[in-house]
């Protein structure tokens, strides 16, 4: 009887686990989902910041390479923002690590 018991008690232990497991491995793609529509949000951002400081003064004549190029660039510096805070993340969490 009590072997019995104590079979349910781990198999349910076990069943809890894998659901843990689960729900775990849900929760790193949900973020990095949100990572996802993080980036695609700054690009949109970046985007409609350049093209408003572009049509702010100018009425029609509107030179859409340099647009293009300014748009470009401000998202190369958004990347890299981007990228030194992942490695600031990176340098924190190996610093509570150890």
């Amino acid at each position: 009887q009590n072997e019995k018991e104590l079979q349910d008690v781990v198999k349910q232990q076990e069943e809890k686990m894998f659901q843990l497991i689960d729900r775990s491995g849900e929760v790193t793609r949900l973020q990095a989902e949100v990572s996802q529509l993080k980036r695609s949000l700054q690009r949109a951002e970046t985007e409609a910041r350049v093209l408003w400081e572009e049509m702010r003064g100018k009425e029609h004549q509107v030179d859409t390479a340099y647009v293009q190029e300014r748009v470009m660039l401000r998202r190369e510096v958004d990347k890299l923002r981007l990228l030194l805070l992942e490695k600031k993340d990176e340098n924190l969490q190996l610093t509570d690590k150890y």
